[in-house]
């Protein structure tokens, strides 16, 4: 079952959320619907979740750790596993539903694993990684139909159950899994629906799952017959039970729940017994179980449903169920006893009680009665399997109008509990009471609409329920007592876990209250007789603020306390005060008068809350109220006396003092008491009323008289005042008073003219009496109204308008009328206003069909909307006036009607019978039109910016005005003119053309012409980059459809600062899964960038800038209404990275200039740079010309700045800067000044001479000096150190022309790079891979050939191939085999490489046997070395074990190789030729100019220079030119494979035509073809030289058009050939002889056949004694410069620690640790020497030497001479000596000698890194090894390679069977006579059989 693993990063799971129901409640929404089962390891708390193709592992919180995807696969429920397409025709990508999910316990201490069990591949299982789900322990990588065990079908179930036996004294352990599945009639019909499966031990030949005789299954006659519907597997002590539902095939053949029992010990399954369960009501199906304890004994909640009968099909009605566990036992035990001795009858023996089920042979007996308890767990003689007759009954404890789904229960303070899940996604909490019956006291909706699994589990601490439903995960605490923070919530909760713990103040589960015991200390929220500990009263409940007294608190009930504790009283903020308690009243004394807090402002009291408290902890509570009588008066200044005695304290009014005082008594002795005690508000002196009128005229003399009472109190005889207040200003006028008999007083105030500033037509004035300095009280609302006509009466209507009262009159006097007093009016006033005069008109046009409010605002426009009721016309059409509209005097609102034609006219307005008022201003009647649109067309989702034109389009209010796109309103964005309209386009659900519709108010305008069409939204298929710095500006270049459709294109940025998002981690705010898009709030912020669009398919945008303090929460591109997430496109999120860091070309002096010399390149050095940008993507600016940027990687950018000195770009006359501008992002690295030797006058050829001669002169001094010291100096430090500063300087004289080569260099690979990474790698398939590693040098190679056998001997000679191949299976035999052929001396070392590969292939699908075996032999190697020499092991391949090393590395390597090492080897070798071919390459001898291997430099001054060919190339029908450069000393051939090179690029070696199959031609003029060769009749010869063609012979000038053309058979006779083998390619040999001649090419070879042997050595001497001139060693140097960045990108993807290393490498790694400390070796060198030459010896120099085994490349001679060279620093960069190099070291260490120590610091650290990294990968190497089997086992030809065994079988035939029958285990085994069958099968060899 392959699966994949998403880590918890990439894995948009899903996030927490908190219900709307249940805050306390916290889900996660899982991949996979619907989930199928939970498993819940104790031990963790981690939660594991089978789905449909997905499993998760989460914490106890539901976070998410591992995701692992499990499907869809190729597979069919009618074909057995492996699923080979072209055997099973039906097979189909097919989901993966989850069908067990199971804990395993490990061995002793070591972990355990999970079960994983699907419905694919016919139901296999496999073991996982507890700790890590996505790790894979163990998997059949060849499943038998032993395996199969869960259902093929997601609708049948399956359920199971782990169990362990044995162990001590009870022998040997076994650990099974008992299964129950339903019966599917698909793939193997035959699967019993019990059946016991082996999971430990697994000793070969037994498998893990596997079904075996004798473990036991329950064997049935018809499994269609007896189909169950298993829901439970349970263990109770030493028993099974299975839960399950089944047609009753006996009696009524009705549907029925069954539970059956077996003992776990029975490995006969004699002991299987079922019985029926009944739950009345006509429940009969199961739909979940769980078992638990009821009165303290085991218990089995059922779930069960009505079924419609007599259907398996369950209903909506169902109940819970509760049976006793010994209830269940007992009537198994009956049913045994029935039919052990009584035949399956009854006592009377007429009855049928029990009965042998599933058509089995047994029938019921009458044994001996002491049978049954003899036979606990039955016999083979005993009856088997046993079925009870008569059903377990119970009585519902629930029963719901829902079907329930699951169960689950708990005990909580000697309570059963039971949570019942249903349908509805609802869990409901059940008290389940001893008698059986139930309560329902409440539900969680955990998710809404979606059923509860049957998978209900509790947490360890039953403290949470994990409750799973289709898609979603939830924890539900069982209760949620501590969410309620006082007492009535808490009871008000019935919730049977939560009571209120009174002394302590909270809500708990009872035994989390420490006193819950004693008496009202805790109160049961569920006992509803129960109440809080309250205050039923408090004496007194309000008191005086200035008086203390004693408080008492009357209570229901109080809690028992102990002799020695006691309560105290709090009152709010004030410390506490002892409580005395009588019974259940408590009494406290209340605060003293100084420590109250004041009453709030505009309050006449303060209520404090008194507390009773035990420590710090409240009982109960009640509010005492202290009130301030001074305060009550103060708030009521003018009426103090009635306040205070009608308030609603005990306050009393002192007349003389003006007091309001609590006491009963008062200084003056005179006191009006409180309204409780008496009369006490009519006792109050009072003004209560007016005797003259209220309204007052301003301007005028008026007197008041005020009336009074009850002034009889005052005795002072003070004098009386009227008092008016006015603006603040208070008004003193005299009083006289006049008393009359009903003890009232008269009060006439001396005449005043008022007056009031506020321009308002009515003042209220206050008015009072004063006597002395006693304010008396004024009757509430006793105020004068002054008023003033001229106030905000402007013209005459409104003056009329005013009520008659007032008598206001509008007077025409001077120097204007105005609206006066009457009696103020000079003259005569005006009994009729002047006409109207109207000032505004709005709008000012209307449409013909009228219906728009036209506004009129003007003065005296009537005195009542009456008045102009019919007098108003609008351009001669009568408009009606709108009554709720209309203004006196100043405004009209009248609503237009329809005209016939268009005009324009005054609005006239009538009052009365009067004459009309005109406008100025005139009303048009217009005609609006539409005349065209921009644009015609927009998305469906709308948002675009439509402007539509017309004529007269601002007719009527703009308010009125309205858009409409068919039916949908267009909303307008600005204001309209004239002339056109803007409004956004609304969204629409399908595409067309739509009629544009304007309405003004209610007239409508269209043309059928100006449509709006609706296309489809733009979609965006692929944007790149996926990524950004900060800065922004990047350019993303966003493809797809319909692009040019929207009008404006953003890409916009939600972002957030990061202390929010702390804060949301803190409160775990959700995030949304993959598809779902972030929610955002007022936090975050957007920040866009406008985007280009350049075709309907293509637009580009520049990434926004980001500030660096925020996280970056969304990216998506808007485009009008569509938004485009970016993660929607691809599924890949877009990233920001901190901007790129740049420093100043000058560093230890930024403001000085860098020197530049010209011809070079600028380097400039910095960190990421490539992180998200490219090359194409910077543009560096020198002054005020670019500098051309040649190469970028990620600490270094080379550009090439032009040849002279640019200006500045400020044309200040200043040196240059050099800016680099990437995106937004613009870094000044300082100024630039060319260094002045090109402006220098040109050297003299006779000083160019002398110098030259100086320069020879001084090197030849230096060489003898050195010669000198190294014959005197016998330090061979300081001869390295020498050596080294040497390098060092010639390396920096050579540096500015490896910048230079480096930067033509990396401009060609980037070319390239666009090619790498996909299909452009040239991988080989696997199959070659294998083929070239496991088989170099060989022609054919048994992956490609085919057993070649006669038709007759075929099948007999492939059946005993077969058998040896299960011969090889036995390690016993595959060991002694080797070993065997290893003991013959005619078994060569070749003979043991080929051996090792051949069993490599043969055993490919069972790669973990391979490896054990592996393992096995190395031991022994290791042995034999251990005792002579270990650091020599490994060194060579001089064993069959060793080869099988190099393969299996091979193996597990090669994903390694094409995910991580592929492309850095590729790039490593084009570089490698690119740089080789730049140079001439002697066709002969294989000598480069540019190469790093000395021995292969071509050392001779060769005149060449570049030559550009056109090349024709035929791309269909037609022809294109194509340039390609190559060098006129270059031979034909070399012509030839440079523009295959060209034309090819991109393209596998091994799919291009051959060089030698084509000609060249050279094409001149019309007609003239010139074919080319190498050699012809044109050749020049020279004595006994010959020399190959070249283009500079053909005189093929710069530009020349060539083509290849395909060579014909009658050319290809006379021809130089060149050599292929396995994709390499050689020089022509030296020692070819043509006619007597000798071939040569650049240079004519040494090797002389004519000079003795002695001279040609002496000649190679003297060669080399030429020391490598330093002209030679600068130009491996220059090449190795150049090369230095892909060798050290090679190395490092190898040695990298980044990443984990390959788990081949780990596991091997960890293997020779192991042998080392069991062998005692402690010496660290030599353990390393064994990794080295295990992995990079072995592998890693083999690839590098040979990257043809990898890539489908060509590897000529002068590339193989480089790669050797690295090869060689790689090896030297392994070992564990230290390095050092003399004069004497060869020229290819000494190139190295500066990067080895670094290059070594990497291997050790790689070493050190896997050796220090936590060991114990077998399990997940298992895996691997797993994979690996299933994925490339189809690859390998293993019967060929069986077949080539069987040769060196029949070689040494006798020497092999004698080892084996010299074996005391193999002789057991019979390996000698089954190796005899498989020869006497092969060919037919006579043996003794």
């Amino acid at each position: 079952m392959l699966a994949s693993w998403t880590p918890p990063s990439l894995l948009l799971l899903l996030l927490l959320y908190l219900l709307p129901s249940d805050s306390s409640v916290r889900w996660v929404s899982l991949r996979g619907a619907p989930l199928r089962h939970l498993l819940l390891d104790p031990q963790s708390g981690w939660v594991y979740v089978g789905g449909v193709d997905h499993l998760h592992q989460l914490t106890s919180d539901l976070e998410p750790m591992f995701q692992v995807k499990t499907g869809p696969h190729l597979d069919s429920p009618d074909c057995l596993p492996p699923i080979i397409p072209a055997h099973c025709p039906s097979a189909r990508p097919t989901h993966n539903h989850n069908k067990l999910l199971l804990l395993e316990a490990g061995p002793g201490a070591e972990p355990g694993s999970v079960i994983v069990c699907g419905s694919l591949y016919q139901g296999i299982c496999e073991k996982r990684s507890v700790s890590n789900i996505s790790q894979l322990v163990y998997q059949s990588s060849n499943p038998v139909d032993t395996e199969y065990v869960a259902a093929n079908d997601p609708h049948v179930s399956t359920v199971g159950i782990v169990l362990t036996t044995g162990g001590g004294a009870d022998g040997p352990t076994l650990r099974f899994m008992l299964v129950g599945r339903g019966f599917t009639g698909k793939g193997l019909g035959d699967i019993p629906p019990i059946t016991a499966r082996r999971l430990y031990p697994t000793i070969f030949p037994r498998r893990a799952f596997g079904q075996e005789d004798e473990l036991g299954k329950l064997t049935i006659g018809s499994y269609s017959e007896y189909d169950s519907h298993f829901v439970k597997a349970l263990a109770i002590g030493d028993h099974v039970y299975f839960l399950f539902s089944r047609r009753d095939v006996r009696y009524k053949r009705e549907y029925g729940t069954y539970v059956a029992r077996l003992c776990v010990a029975d490995r006969d399954f004699d002991s299987y017994v079922e019985v029926p369960l009944l739950c009345r009501g006509g429940h009969n199906l199961a739909q979940g179980a769980w078992l638990g304890r009821r009165s303290g004994k085991p218990a089995l909640f059922v779930a069960m449903a009505a079924g419609w009968a007599p259907t398996s099909v369950s209903t909506d009605k169902s109940a819970l169920c509760v049976y006793g566990v010994e209830d269940l036992d007992a009537a198994m035990k009956a049913a045994r006893v029935s039919c052990y001795t009584k035949g399956g009858r009854g006592v009377k023996g007429q009855e049928e009680e029990a009965y042998v089920v599933y058509t089995s042979s047994s029938h019921c007996l009458t044994l001996p009665e002491s049978s049954v308890s003899k036979y606990p767990c039955g016999g083979e003689h005993t009856p088997s399997p046993i079925s009870g007759a008569k059903p377990l009954e119970a009585t519902p404890a629930y029963t719901a109008a829902t079907r329930l789904t699951a169960v689950a229960s708990t005990t909580e303070a000697g309570h059963t509990v039971a949570f019942v899940g249903d349908r509805e996604g609802r869990l409901h909490k059940v008290l389940v009471r001893p008698d059986g019956s139930g309560e329902r006291y409440g539900s969680v909706l955990v998710d809404d609409g979606s059923a509860v699994n049957a998978d209900l589990l509790l947490d360890a601490g039953e403290q949470n329920l994990f409750v799973m439903t289709s898609s979603r995960l939830s924890k539900v605490p069982v209760s949620s007592c501590d969410q309620h923070a006082d007492c009535q919530s808490c009871l008000a909760t019935r919730d049977l876990y939560c009571g209120w713990c009174v002394l302590e103040g909270r809500c708990s589960r009872q035994h989390e209250c420490e006193r819950h015991l004693q008496a009202n200390n805790w109160i049961w929220s569920f006992d509803q007789s129960k109440r809080c500990v309250t205050v039923r009263s408090v004496q007194p409940a309000n008191q005086s603020k200035d008086e203390q007294t004693q408080v008492t608190l009357s209570l229901a009930l109080l809690p028992v306390l102990s002799a020695t504790e006691s309560l105290s009283c709090v009152f709010h903020g004030l410390p506490p005060g002892p409580a005395s308690i009588a019974g259940t009243s408590v009494t406290c004394r209340s605060p003293s008068p100084e420590l109250l807090p004041p009453p709030p402002s505009g309050r006449d009291h303060v209520i404090l809350p008194v507390s009773l408290m035990f420590g710090q902890v409240t009982i109960a509570a009640a509010d005492v109220a202290f009130y301030d009588c001074g305060a009550v008066s103060r708030l009521n200044r003018s009426s103090q006396c009635l306040a205070c005695v009608e308030s609603a304290w005990k306050c009393n009014w002192c007349p003389m003092d003006q007091q309001c005082t609590h006491r009963d008594t008062c200084a003056s002795r005179h006191v009006i008491l409180n309204q409780r005690d008496s009369s006490g508000p009519g006792q109050c002196p009072l003004v209560f009323g007016l005797q003259s009128s209220a309204l007052v005229p301003v301007g005028m003399t008026s007197s008041v008289v005020l009336k009074a009472r009850n002034l009889q109190v005052y005795k002072d005889e003070a004098p009386y005042v009227c008092v008016v207040d006015l603006e603040g200003v208070q008004v003193n006028l005299t009083a006289d008073v006049q008393k009359s008999q009903d003890n009232t007083h008269t009060f006439t105030c001396g005449p005043h003219q008022f007056d009031y500033a506020v321009s308002q037509l009515v003042y209220s004035a206050a008015i009072f009496l004063r006597t002395g300095t006693r304010r008396i009280d004024t009757l509430p609302g006793l105020q004068l109204q002054l008023y003033n006509c001229s106030a905000g009466q402007s013209d005459c209507s409104q003056c009329r308008a005013v009520p008659k009262e007032y008598g206001c009159v509008w007077c025409g006097g001077s120097p204007a009328p105005s609206c006066v007093f009457n009696q103020s009016c000079a003259g005569v006033p005006a009994d009729t206003c002047p006409p109207p005069q109207i000032t505004q008109v709005h709008p000012r046009s209307g449409p013909l069909e009228g219906g728009v409010l036209v506004t009129i605002s003007g003065s005296n426009m009537g005195m009542s909307y009456h008045d102009v009721m019919g007098g108003v016309t609008v351009s001669g059409v009568l408009c009606p006036p709108q009554p709720e509209e209309y203004q006196i005097s100043t405004r009209v609102v009248c609503r237009l009607q329809a005209s016939q034609k268009q005009r324009a006219g005054p609005v006239l307005v009538t009052v009365g019978t009067g004459p009309p008022g005109r406008s100025i201003i005139n009303f048009s009647y217009q005609d609006p039109r539409i005349l065209d649109l921009i644009p015609k067309r927009g998305p469906l989702s709308g948002g675009t910016r439509l402007t539509v034109r017309g004529r007269q389009l601002l007719t009527g209010h703009t308010s009125n005005l309205s858009v409409f796109l068919g039916s949908h309103p267009c909303y307008t964005l600005e204001e309209v003119s004239d002339k056109q309209l803007v409004c956004q386009t609304p969204p629409r659900n399908q595409t067309g053309k739509v009629l544009v519709r304007v309405l003004f108010g209610k007239a409508e305008r269209s043309s059928p012409n100006v449509t709006f069409r609706y296309v489809e939204d733009p979609v965006i298929t692929n944007a790149t980059p996926t990524e950004s710095f900060y800065a922004g500006g990047r350019v993303v270049v966003a493809s797809g459809r319909n692009l040019d459709v929207v009008q404006r294109a953003v890409m916009s940025v939600w972002v957030e600062p990061v202390d929010v998002q702390r804060v949301r981690r803190r409160r775990r705010v959700a995030l949304l899964s993959a598809r779902q898009q972030v929610v955002f709030n007022g936090t975050m912020e957007t920040v866009s960038e406008r985007c280009a669009v350049l075709s309907s398919s293509q637009m580009t945008c520049p990434t926004p800038a980001v500030p660096p303090e925020v996280q970056v929460k969304g990216v998506w591109f808007q485009m009008d209404n569509v938004r485009v997430h970016y993660e929607s496109i691809k599924g890949k999120t877009f990233t920001y990275h901190p901007n790129p860091r740049l420093f100043p070309l000058n560093r230890e002096a930024p403001d000085a200039p860098y020197r530049f010399k010209a011809g070079g390149v600028i380097a400039v050095e910095g960190e990421d740079m490539t992180r998200a940008m490219s090359r194409q993507e910077v543009t560096v600016l020198l002054g005020d010309q670019e500098c051309e940027v040649k190469t970028l990687d990620g600490t270094h950018l080379y550009c090439e700045p032009p040849a002279v000195q640019p200006m500045s770009a400020d044309d200040s006359g200043g040196l240059p800067r050099l800016q680099v501008l990437m995106g937004h992002l613009q870094v000044d690295l300082g100024t630039v000044q060319y260094d002045g030797d090109s402006l220098l006058p040109p050297i003299p050829l006779a000083a160019q001479i002398g110098l030259g001669a100086g320069a020879a002169l001084i090197i030849l001094s230096v060489l003898v000096v050195i010669l000198v010291y190294r014959r005197k100096s016998k330090q061979a430090l300081r001869d390295y150190k020498k050596v080294l500063l040497q390098l060092e300087t010639l390396e920096i004289n050579v540096g500015d022309q490896c910048r230079k080569e480096f930067t033509d260099l990396m401009t060609e690979m980037m070319d390239l790079s666009s090619d790498v990474g996909g299909p452009g790698l040239p991988l080989l398939d696997y199959r070659t891979y294998a083929e070239r590693v496991f088989f170099p040098g060989h022609q054919a190679a048994p992956l490609s050939r085919h057993l070649d056998l006669p038709e007759s001997r075929r099948h007999t000679v492939e059946q005993g191939l077969r058998q040896l191949n299960n011969l090889l299976n036995n390690r016993l035999f595959l060991t002694r085999f080797i070993h065997t052929l290893e003991a013959q001396q005619g078994f060569s070392q070749r003979d043991r490489g080929y051996v090792a590969s051949l069993l490599t292939m043969a055993l490919h699908d069972k790669l973990e046997y391979f490896t054990e075996v592996m393992k096995t032999l190395l031991q022994d190697l290791v042995q034999q070395y251990v005792a002579k020499n270990p650091k020599l092991m490994l060194r060579r391949t001089e064993t069959v074990v060793e080869k099988m090393l190099t393969n299996w590395m091979s193996i597990c390597l090669y994903s390694f190789l094409k995910e991580v090492a592929g492309e850095p080897l590729y790039m490593l070798y084009r570089a490698i030729k690119y740089q080789v071919d730049k140079g001439p390459v002697d066709a002969v001898t294989g000598k480069a100019k540019r190469t790093l291997n000395d021995s292969h430099l071509l050392r001779e001054d060769i005149d060449y220079c570049a030559v550009t060919l056109t090349v024709l190339v035929k791309n269909g029908a037609e022809v294109q030119p194509c340039p390609v450069k190559v060098l006129d000393m270059d031979t034909i051939t070399q012509v030839k494979d440079k523009i295959l090179d060209q034309v090819y690029r991109g393209a596998a070696f091994s799919q291009r035509p051959a060089a030698d199959t084509l000609d060249l031609e050279w094409r001149s003029g019309q007609a003239g073809h010139l074919t080319l060769s190498d050699d012809d009749v044109t050749a020049v010869v020279q004595g006994r030289w010959k020399r190959l063609n070249t283009l500079q012979h053909y005189k093929v000038p710069d530009g020349a058009t060539v083509a290849l053309v395909a060579r014909s058979q009658s050319s290809s006779g006379a021809r130089v050939n060149q050599v292929f083998q396995t994709g390499e390619k050689t020089p022509m040999l030296e020692s070819e002889e043509e006619e007597g001649l000798r071939l040569w090419h650049l240079v004519k070879s040494s090797e002389d056949p004519d000079i003795p042997k002695h001279r040609k050595s002496s000649m190679r001497e003297r060669e080399r004694a030429k020391a490598i001139p330093e002209i030679y060693l600068t130009r491996l140097l220059s090449m190795k410069g150049t090369l230095q960045k892909f060798v050290d990108d090679v190395f490092v993807a190898i040695l990298s620690t980044k990443r984990p290393p390959p788990i081949a490498v780990r596991f091997f790694f960890d293997f020779l640790d192991d042998m080392a400390e069991k062998h005692g070796i402690d010496d660290p060198e030599t353990v390393h020497i064994w990794k080295t030459n295990s992995l990079p010896l072995r592998f890693w120099v083999n690839i590098l030497k040979n990257p043809q085994f990898v890539l489908d490349v060509q590897v000529s001679d002068s590339i193989d001479a480089v790669l050797s060279v690295i090869a060689q620093t790689f090896i030297d960069s392994c070992t564990t000596s230290e390095h050092k190099v003399g004069r004497d070291s060869p020229v290819n260490k000494l190139l190295y000698a500066r990067e080895i120590p670094r290059y070594k610091q990497l291997v050790e650290r790689y070493y050190s890194d896997i050796h220090s990294a936590a060991s114990g990968c077998y399990q997940e190497m298992n895996s691997t090894l797993t994979e690996l089997s299933g994925s490339f086992a189809s690859e390998m030809n293993s019967l060929v390679a069986l077949h080539e065994l069987y040769k060196y079988i029949n070689k040494y035939y006798d020497q092999v069977i004698m080892s084996l029958e010299e074996d005391n285990s193999g002789q057991k085994m019979q390996l000698a006579y089954r190796l005899q069958q498989v020869a006497a099968l092969v060919e037919n060899k006579v043996t003794d059989l």
